[in-house]
């Protein structure tokens, strides 16, 4: 084995399951764009409608699916690097999510050791103690750079996110939140502590979407520099989203007895 494919993979595991391990729900070190005005609202007030919101939804989801597409794309000496892996996924509240290959291609040391592990990860990231250490909430976080900006739709309060303490499981960076429905809808950050010596730098991006009343993953993109030269991207889309059972968050508003939906949406 070559030292850069070995590099590789000593480094592509810790940084994918981190990628796994953040809340599914930019970089630090850009400029504020332009179009920034006051706020509405201060930032305590977004955050405690983006913690009671968040429990919501979480309460009121109770089965979902979709189809994801892994890529995982290595580039660099001795050679480049592509592997795919397409996996149906059934969630069931409170914690169990099943997977289902459809397809894969690549190198079988990338699929088995590096795209596998991220299905297996995803699951160990349902505990509750790993929900704990990793909530975007004071308990793990600090905020500030509050702003409100113009930007198309509601994604528009951005907020500037750094860890209590450093951990390979937290992230520096920004995250945007929607101001209507108190979402997470974007993540441009980086590892609050690098998760191996051989990566030099980290950038991942997240963007979310509304299915129904619930924000999900869009597409996660994960770029790192590894020391020594190479460049490793990992890009998830998440597509063909279908609710199949929920409570109205209405009636949780209400404090109402819960009811059953199945409400078919697919996002291309």
């Amino acid at each position: 084995m070559t030292n850069g494919k070995h590099n590789y993979r000593l480094t592509a595991v810790p940084l994918l399951l981190l990628l796994l391990l953040w809340p599914a729900r930019a970089s630090a070190q850009s400029s504020i764009p332009q179009g920034i005005i006051e706020a509405r609202m201060n930032l305590p007030q977004v955050l405690d409608k983006l913690v009671e919101k968040n429990a919501e939804r979480a309460d009121a989801l109770q089965s979902y699916q979709n189809r994801r597409f892994y890529s995982l794309d290595y580039t660099g000496f001795p050679t480049s690097l592509h592997a795919t892996m397409v996996v149906d996924m059934t969630y069931d509240a409170p914690a169990t999510k099943h997977f289902k290959i459809i397809s894969q291609s690549g190198p079988q040391w990338m699929i088995e050791r590096i795209l596998k592990r991220l299905l297996e990860a995803e699951q160990e990231a349902l505990s509750e103690e790993n929900r704990s250490r990793v909530a975007l909430n004071s308990s793990n976080y600090d905020f500030s750079g509050f702003q409100r900006q113009d930007s198309p739709g509601s994604c528009s309060y951005m907020v500037a996110v750094e860890p209590k303490i450093p951990s390979k499981l937290l992230y520096r960076g920004r995250i945007w939140v929607d101001s209507k429905d108190f979402a997470v809808c974007r993540i441009e950050a980086e590892p609050s502590k690098n998760p191996s010596f051989w990566i030099k730098k980290t950038a991942i991006h997240h963007s979310y979407l509304k299915i129904g009343d619930f924000w999900l993953p869009s597409e996660n993109e994960s770029v790192s520099v590894i020391r020594g030269g190479g460049r490793a991207v990992l890009t998830i889309k998440y597509q063909n989203y279908e609710i199949l059972a929920a409570r109205s968050l209405k009636a949780i508003d209400a404090g109402s007895s819960s009811s059953s939906l199945t409400l078919p949406i697919h996002a291309n």
